[in-house]
C-alpha cells in the first residue's frame, strides 16, 4: 500500500467572512459619508476575522501563510493611516 501524496488546498469556496469583506469593500467604493465609513469598517473587520481564521485554522500551510500576510498588511495599513 502506497501513501497518497496530498496536495495543499489553495483555492476553495469563500467563507462568509470573506464574502462580507468583499461585498462591503465593493459597496464602499460607491458610498459616501457615514455609509462609506461604516462599509469600510465592516470590510476591515470581516477581512481581519477571515485572516485570523485562516492563520489559526487554515487547511494548509499556504492558507495559514496567506492569513498571516493579510493580517500583517492590515496592521501596516492601519498604522500608516493613523500616522498621517
Amino acid at each position: 500500500m502506497t501513501a497518497e501524496r496530498s496536495r495543499p488546498t489553495i483555492v476553495q469556496i469563500p467563507n462568509r467572512s470573506l464574502i462580507v469583506a468583499l461585498a462591503a469593500g465593493a459597496g464602499a467604493e460607491f458610498a459616501h459619508g457615514p455609509a462609506r465609513t461604516a462599509l469600510v469598517t465592516l470590510h476591515v473587520a470581516a477581512l481581519t476575522f477571515w485572516a485570523y481564521e485562516e492563520l489559526f485554522k487554515g487547511v494548509s500551510w499556504f492558507r495559514r501563510l496567506l492569513g498571516a500576510i493579510v493580517l500583517i498588511a492590515i496592521v501596516v495599513v492601519l498604522a500608516l493611516s493613523w500616522l498621517t
